[in-house]
């Protein structure tokens, strides 16, 4: 039986959405269940995510066969997710198509998992290549090489939510007006009573924005960025 189910949402970006789904399979750990999103990517995205279902041996599910909604498509991922964790009685790591793991990710989070007090929420910090912390953990730059508790935000970049919270909380009252829960959740599991906690000894590759390039904005002309946002109604957190 699986210790743990992993999500992963894809929305093109296929070279990394690749690199992300062929670490996860090449995991120290193999109790897991594996499930990959595609939110409305092209054709070519389409095809190359079923070839490597077929060849790594992981579940694929097209949102365009739940929904007419266009992407993003998170709440939908997230509350369906969360309900195939309750089934199993399992954990919920989601980890997104920008980020590379380690071989011993999976088990070093499973384990903290098992041994913190109270987690509602474990992620793992995020970092570019050489090891430099990046977006969106840059406020803990100078943060000890331990696991913490914190009450800053956490990202979904890698992050592994406790099944009690998650029983706890339901993610059918997430806002559907909303594009993107993490903050929110990140709230959520403090005021259920749960302890977050980031993993600054748990280092993943993080590559910001990938699938989206146009956010890469909010660093280069954020001014810009944010004017685009309001009136377009989008990247709405």
């Amino acid at each position: 039986m699986a210790q743990l189910h992993i999500i992963t949402p894809v929305k093109d970006s296929i070279e990394t959405a690749r690199q992300t789904i062929e670490h996860i399979m090449q995991s120290e750990m193999v109790d897991f269940s594996f499930t990959v999103y595609d939110d409305f990517s092209n054709i070519d995205t389409q095809q190359e995510l079923k070839l490597l279902a077929e060849e790594k041996g992981f579940n694929l599910i097209h949102l365009h066969d739940l929904t007419d909604l266009p992407s993003p498509n998170y709440l939908l991922v997230l509350q369906h997710a969360q309900q195939l964790a309750i089934s199993e009685g399992i954990p919920l790591l989601i980890i997104e198509s920008d980020v590379n793991i380690q071989k011993d990710t999976i088990s070093k989070l499973i384990e903290r998992n098992k041994e913190l007090k109270n987690p509602g929420m474990i992620a793992a910090v995020t970092t570019h290549e050489n090891g430099k912390i990046n977006f969106p953990y840059l406020y803990a730059t100078n943060y000890a090489f331990q696991t913490i508790s914190t009450v800053k935000r956490l990202s979904f970049c890698c992050t592994l939510l406790n099944i009690d919270f998650l029983k706890k909380y339901d993610f059918k009252q997430l806002n559907p007006e909303k594009n993107w829960y993490d903050v929110f959740i990140t709230r959520q599991s403090i005021e259920n009573g749960f302890i977050n906690y980031l993993a600054m000894d748990v280092p993943v590759i993080h590559k910001p924005h990938s699938s989206r390039p146009w956010k890469l904005e909010k660093y280069s002309n954020p001014l810009r960025y944010y004017w685009k946002k309001f009136i377009h109604r989008r990247d709405r957190i």
